[in-house]
């Protein structure tokens, strides 16, 4: 089944692309209307900005981005879909869709604010009843990010207009300047793979929001050592634990989280102006960046190991990884080397774990009477939990061949050591990029493979697999 699905999906995929390169063929030869260049002022992407002065250091600058998704699930067992047992779902669903808009009053402050929308599908995402408040309509549109930041010691001394060996911003508000990995704070419009794998979010839409948790921060860089470290409320949680059960997130005490990240960068310096960083720069840098990290809130959770008797739990999360991205070869073919590797040790409190399921279309069938996976229903699966997790990515941008499209091949292994879990579990991706112009307008085809666990022994019983074909337009 995965063969079939995986060939028809590739088959559609493929002629999509092909579909939009003819088009652009047959535009790039019919002669509408000729306009002298010199008439013709069109900025380039990436470069929404309205200025407010001739140097350009005042400014109103925007940027939208839209990710849609194309899927083919191989459900786990004992699945429903709208009522309907399935064991195979296709759908259609926006990932993400967002706008940006950074305010640069002065050289000394900035305003920056990103909002829009996530993971809505034919199902989910929406509402909760039908008609006009369906499930899967008017997802809801929501700040992600909204910070105030000041320029204590600018990068640029205005005065010599060179780069100070140190510099310091700080901030207070929504934001995403957080700690313990460069995956962390990753980009979401620049990723090597179709996704992000969420678990790099350590309390994702648990105590923050979207990723997100209110507070100060503070970033910058001494000479080659970039760091960023942040001080936050996190969001309330109160989930009540069972007798002996794992521990569950409740922070009634309402204590503080304090997180960082520092990266020493040994060959090319990255821009730090934005919290987010890329996952691959399409060659365009040469790099070498090695990281640390943490995040840490006392009484994050709670467990009951007697009737009425409750014990709270520290959240202590330790982060390491390593960036590099290389040229190699031939100046003209343009190729280059992108890998990422981390590794989380993540504390949590006895036998904490959580499951995941992105933009998930299935609920249990009940009548459905073989073995059905611990992790739930759809594409459910094990997202993180007390123990570690080691994720490495790779992708390879293959010799240019044509101005229109490049192609990048990218793969990348999970290992999850989880305490809840009598086995190792393996994640598997493996992709390829078609990049139409960059980042900007890119067309990802990704096969991910899952293990699913038996609810009585805490071990792998079967594999499933999901398709998904992303189409990223960037502005």
């Amino acid at each position: 089944m995965k063969k079939i699905v995986f060939k028809t999906c590739f088959t559609v995929f493929l002629g999509g692309v092909s579909g939009v390169l003819n088009a652009q063929e047959i535009k790039d030869t019919i002669p509408i209307l000729q306009v002298p260049a010199a008439k013709v002022k069109t900025p380039p992407l990436g470069d929404l900005k309205i200025k407010f002065n001739e140097d350009g250091s005042k400014y109103l600058k925007f940027g939208f981005w839209n990710q849609t998704w194309l899927r083919v699930i191989e459900n786990n067992p004992g699945t429903a879909v709208n009522g309907t047992p399935q064991t195979t779902t296709y759908d259609a669903g926006i990932r993400r869709m967002r706008i940006t808009a950074t305010a640069q009053l002065s050289p000394r402050y900035l305003i920056f604010i990103q909002m829009g929308i996530n993971n809505q599908s034919f199902i989910s995402g929406g509402g909760t009843g039908t008609g006009g408040n369906g499930a899967g309509k008017k997802a809801v549109f929501f700040f992600h990010d909204a910070y105030n930041e000041f320029a204590i010691l600018p990068a640029i001394n205005e005065e010599t207009k060179k780069k100070n060996a140190f510099n310091l911003y700080m901030g207070a508000g929504l934001h995403s300047w957080n700690g313990v990995s460069r995956l962390t704070n990753a980009s979401s419009n620049r990723m090597l793979t179709a996704d992000l794998p969420v678990f790099n979010f350590n309390t994702i839409e648990v105590s923050d929001q979207f990723a997100r948790q209110m507070g100060i921060f503070a970033h910058g860089e001494w000479n080659r050592l970039a760091y960023r470290v942040n001080v936050n409320k996190p969001f309330a949680t109160n989930l009540v634990p069972l007798v002996n059960g794992s521990a569950l997130d409740n922070n009634k005490s309402g204590k503080l989280s304090f997180a960082g990240y520092f990266d020493y960068q040994f060959f090319d310096t990255e821009n730090r102006s934005s919290p987010f960083l890329a996952g691959t720069y399409l060659g365009e840098k040469r790099i070498l960046n090695v990281g640390s990290g943490f995040y840490s809130t006392k009484d994050g959770t709670l467990t009951q190991p007697q009737e009425g008797v409750f014990e709270n739990h520290d959240i202590t999360i330790f982060g390491a990884d390593v960036f590099t991205e290389l040229p190699i070869g031939a100046k003209d073919k343009e190729m280059s080397l992108s890998i990422y590797s981390v590794l989380y040790n993540y504390n949590f409190g006895p036998n904490y774990i959580r499951t995941t399921g992105l933009m998930n279309p299935g609920t249990a069938d009940p009548d459905f009477t073989g073995m059905v996976a611990k992790e739930g229903f759809g594409n459910a699966k094990y997202l993180l939990g007390t123990g570690k997790i080691w994720y490495t990515q790779a992708g390879f941008l293959l010799p240019k061949f044509s101005d229109k499209i490049r192609i990048q091949p990218y793969v990348t292994y999970t290992l999850k050591d989880l305490k809840a879990l009598s086995e190792t579990g393996h994640f598997y991706d493996l992709g390829t990029n078609l990049l139409l112009d960059g980042h900007n307008a890119k067309i990802s085809l990704q096969y991910s493979s899952r293990p699913l666990y038996d609810a009585a022994t805490n071990t792998v019983f079967k594999r499933a697999g999901e398709v998904i074909a992303a189409v990223q337009i960037y502005l």
